[in-house]
């Protein structure tokens, strides 16, 4: 695991929304909401003109393989209220949370509810930029 990763400005200032309320959000979500903000506090913010290829940035559909079990799978990283597809994961979502910020190659442990992931980012398929995604 890196310790750093790079988000997009855009990105970040909506996620950092996302974050700052999260005292109106469920209690649900609260202990989620923690994590992805420790994760924006270590990132760093970079402008969309300058993402390196092969970062997972929001709406990113992103390759990975679970080193435990072999699986992979294609997930898209969407924000919560985004209309869900069965590949979509919440950037609110343990995995969603993992994977943002890292790049192809990178592997990742991250706890979830039944206890660490260990994944690899194989593949970034699409890396659409924030600043071309509606609100």
């Amino acid at each position: 695991m890196r310790d750093r990763i790079f988000i997009t400005k855009v990105d970040f200032d909506r996620l950092y929304r996302l974050v700052a309320g999260k005292g109106s959000r469920e209690s649900r979500d609260s202990e989620y909401l923690e994590r992805l903000e420790q994760e924006l506090e270590r990132a760093e913010i970079i402008d969309e003109d300058t993402v390196p290829h092969g970062v997972v940035t929001m709406n990113s559909e992103v390759r990975l393989k679970d080193l435990d079990s072999g699986d992979v799978n294609v997930y898209k990283l969407v924000f919560p209220h985004q209309t869900r597809s069965p590949m979509d994961i919440s950037i609110l979502a343990p995995i969603g949370t993992a994977i943002l910020g890292y790049r192809v190659g990178d592997a990742i442990e991250w706890p979830v509810p039944k206890g660490i992931r260990r994944l690899e980012i194989l593949q970034v398929l699409r890396q659409p930029l924030a600043a071309g995604i509606a609100s």
